[in-house]
């Protein structure tokens, strides 16, 4: 049975190492193929030992592989995923933003046939995807990372991230395509209560779904504490969350 990959990346100090560390239990659990856990990081402190980490790769591009400053907002690093080779990487990989809650078997994200494959924008009606998970070859799409350096300001100027700029490049070149619809949901949109029932119901997974994305805020920790984030929106403690994030 071929290996296939599961990839994070972590930089900064948004995150801490439990992300990486509890995304890689999650995985292990929910996951009976056999397969490479690595985590890209610009710090590996606190990791668990057992999880393979790498550094964030050096692409050519001066911007990432200086840090310019620009690069280290809205996800953009990420795009380092797709550089070519990938360490001794190969073959199908699933990408895992680490700010997620797995709550089913994942095995599916390595079935359907394709070249990239991603969560459809949730609130978008054009060709976004949302890169909290996607799924591609190894090497297969290096020319989004030439085609930041060779036109960075052309490129920057007709998206506000990296996963416009991602999913609309693969759009153009019909390479894009969208888990099916439920796979991976939203904290915010598909599991909390609407309007006033958040105040007296707690969020619910919904059925079907096997990835719980949490973009934004709450934070799952913030969810386990019933802490929203913010003033317009109430988040009773979630028991599923506290259960399944670790």
């Amino acid at each position: 049975m071929t290996t296939v990959n599961v990839l994070c990346i972590k930089w900064g100090k948004k995150y801490g190492p439990e992300y990486v560390n509890k995304l890689h239990s999650m995985v292990s659990r929910n996951l009976t193929l056999p397969f490479r856990f690595v985590c890209l990081t610009d710090d590996a402190s606190g990791i668990n030992a057992d999880i393979e980490v790498k550094d964030i790769p050096a692409v050519g591009f001066k911007d990432f592989d200086e840090r310019h400053p620009w690069s280290f907002g809205h996800g953009w690093l990420k795009v380092t995923s797709f550089a070519n080779p990938l360490y001794d990487l190969f073959g199908p990989t699933l990408f895992i933003d680490l700010d997620v809650v797995i709550v089913d078997n994942i095995d599916c994200f390595f079935e359907p046939q394709g070249e990239f494959y991603v969560i459809k924008e949730w609130d978008k009606s054009d060709d976004t995807g949302n890169t909290s998970v996607y799924r591609y070859d190894i090497g297969a799409h290096s020319d989004l990372i030439e085609l930041l350096k060779n036109h960075k300001e052309r490129e920057l100027a007709k998206v506000r991230n990296e996963q416009e700029f991602v999913t609309q490049n693969l759009a153009k070149q019909g390479k894009l395509q969208y888990w099916p619809e439920g796979w991976c949901v939203s904290f915010k949109r598909h599991c909390l209560p609407g309007a006033i029932m958040c105040w007296f119901k707690p969020a619910t997974i919904p059925q079907g779904a096997k990835i719980v994305a949490f973009h934004g805020k709450p934070n799952p920790p913030d969810a386990i504490a019933g802490i929203s984030g913010k003033w317009y929106r109430r988040v009773m403690p979630v028991q599923w969350v506290k259960e399944l994030w670790r």
